[in-house]
């Protein structure tokens, strides 16, 4: 199942106030690229009826159908990628060995003021 780290639920909701998406969901989608890496993206959305509805950490976060397999025991967290420099990241607790990596987000993210705007993403976002 997907999860959201207690780091990256507190960015989400601050963002989700500093936008007014505080009614909103957080959406999760993802994608395989050609090369076979994974490209995440998040953004405020309404849900569907047909979504995965979850609240993790006091956020409700939703998943299209066709994205629960790819999104399957991946964590979202939010933590310090440099002195300074905070993000998003995704990591996929299937990789083996004793520390998850953090999975490809193409380069992009939130930046260190996290989803302002309403959104916030990789590239190659879906939606």
């Amino acid at each position: 199942m997907f999860t959201v780290t207690s780091a990256a639920a507190q960015q989400i909701r601050e963002a989700a106030s500093a936008s007014g998406a505080q009614e909103m969901a957080l959406r999760i989608a993802a994608r395989v690229d050609p090369d076979g890496s994974v490209q995440y993206g998040m953004g405020f959305d309404d849900p569907n009826e047909e979504d995965m509805k979850l609240d993790l950490e006091g956020v409700a976060v939703v998943i299209a159908d066709e994205y629960q397999e790819l999104l399957d025991e991946i964590v979202l967290d939010y933590v310090e990628l440099q002195p300074g420099e905070f993000n998003f990241i995704f990591i996929d607790g299937r990789q083996s060995g004793d520390a998850p990596e953090p999975a490809p987000t193409g380069g992009g993210g939130c930046s260190s003021g996290g989803c302002s705007g309403g959104g916030c993403g990789s590239t190659g976002r879906t939606h």
